[in-house]
């Protein structure tokens, strides 16, 4: 008897049985236990009744301005979650990034739109790929880090099934016939969507990359290029936009965005997924956002102005 009251425990809200590690009720929203850092206004967890999905660029908003409420609503209709948005999103930012780079590049030609045009095209299509590389491992990574601190994959295991068994587990997850609170079945009558919700994490990018754009509008140099002869124009015109102190200023704003801010989002959103501790996901989430920012970003030669050789 004892063992089953320390493997499960009753939500005073709406009455359905969770799991005894559980912090927060998987039916309800309940708060089940309470941790310091939970009083903060960044990491506090939402119990307000849940009625619909708010749109997508208002959840949008709200994973930049106020994070808890943002995957409070999420976590509520996770097939819904703007992950992949996001990334598309911040792939657009990256084209306009392109055209931001071009704007500085004074051609001596009357239509200029077929350059433009593949500066832009070329900035997409790259940054497309390279996000949904990028983020792909590190969802990777910080999976890997919440599996050391939470137990993330057993506790996803538990909740929602795996495989082919995480529809039919959700589907046949019932309600307590003691619950006096229906509304909030949808947080545990559905599937996981671990890769969209994580996704989520990544949306301080399009701030800082509209912030890297205004930069790279104002302060670096304008170039002269006489366009001419079969190749066009000499690759000689790059170094001076290579050579730039401000690529400093970029890398520094990827940096700290990748040390400090997703993993506070990607923490947040472990926690809702797997219904674990917070502090203890956000450290495993720092340690792997500091390290990946050391090796991709601080180590990178561009954060000390190091001119490029073309």
């Amino acid at each position: 008897m004892s063992e089953a009251v320390q493997a499960f425990q009753r939500c005073p809200r709406c009455g359905n049985e969770n799991r005894g590690e559980d912090y927060q009720c998987s039916f309800c929203g309940k708060r089940l236990r309470i941790e310091s850092i939970e009083r903060l206004f960044l990491f506090r967890r939402i119990e307000e009744e849940w009625t619909s999905p708010a749109k997508w660029y208002v959840k949008i908003f709200w994973l930049i301005r106020d994070p808890p409420k943002a995957f409070h609503d999420i976590n509520h209709k996770r097939n819904r979650a703007p992950g992949f948005t996001v990334v598309w999103l911040n792939s657009l930012l990256w084209g306009l990034m392109g055209l931001a780079f071009f704007s500085h590049y004074r051609l001596n030609i009357q239509n200029a739109f077929p350059y433009a045009f593949s500066m832009f095209l070329s900035f997409f299509i790259f940054g497309a790929f390279y996000q949904f590389i990028f983020f792909g491992i590190l969802v990777w990574l910080f999976s890997k880090g919440a599996n050391y601190s939470v137990g993330f994959s057993k506790r996803l295991e538990s909740r929602f099934g795996r495989g082919k068994k995480e529809k039919k587990k959700y589907v046949q997850s019932e309600i307590s016939v003691f619950s006096i609170y229906r509304s909030g079945t949808l947080l545990q009558k559905q599937e996981s969507h671990k890769m969209k919700m994580m996704l989520c994490a990544f949306a301080p990018f399009l701030l800082i990359n509209i912030i890297k754009i205004i930069i790279i509008l104002i302060g670096f140099p304008t170039i002269y290029v006489n366009v001419s002869g079969m190749y066009g124009f000499d690759s000689s015109i790059f170094i001076p936009m290579f050579s730039s102190p401000l690529w400093g200023v970029l890398d520094f704003l990827d940096a700290v965005t990748i040390a400090v801010w997703v993993p506070i989002l990607m923490s947040i959103a472990i926690r809702e997924l797997a219904n674990s501790s917070t502090i203890r996901v956000l450290i495993s989430s720092l340690i792997v956002g500091i390290i990946v920012s050391i090796f991709f970003f601080f180590m990178r030669p561009t954060l000390f102005g190091v001119a490029y050789a073309i």
